[in-house]
């Protein structure tokens, strides 16, 4: 069964910019003007998207005088792969179409 963290976790993941901005952060550590040259919003749009995965924890943020640097927080993604490895292990039910 899912916390209600990791189902914040899922939804988050699930618009397809935010799972793009966590492709783009894979192992670096990038500035929100770095992130925003690699997608055709305003700076005002990532800022929200960058808010929805750092509140449920999936990135985190580094102020560095006026810039923020964002970065994956891993032990997050670990752990809801590990929670959704193990709800597919354990499921009685298979769909196949």
């Amino acid at each position: 069964m899912f916390t209600e963290l990791q189902i914040k976790q899922l939804k988050a993941l699930a618009e397809p910019t935010r799972a793009q901005i966590v492709e783009v952060l894979r192992g670096k550590e990038l500035c929100a003007c770095h992130i925003l040259d690699h997608f055709s919003i305003s700076q005002p749009t990532l800022s929200h998207h960058m808010k929805i995965l750092t509140d449920c924890g999936l990135i985190k943020i580094r102020k560095e005088g006026i810039w923020n640097h964002y970065e994956l927080q891993l032990d997050q993604f670990h752990t809801l792969s590990d929670s959704l490895r193990f709800e597919v292990e354990t499921c009685d039910v298979c769909i196949v179409e």
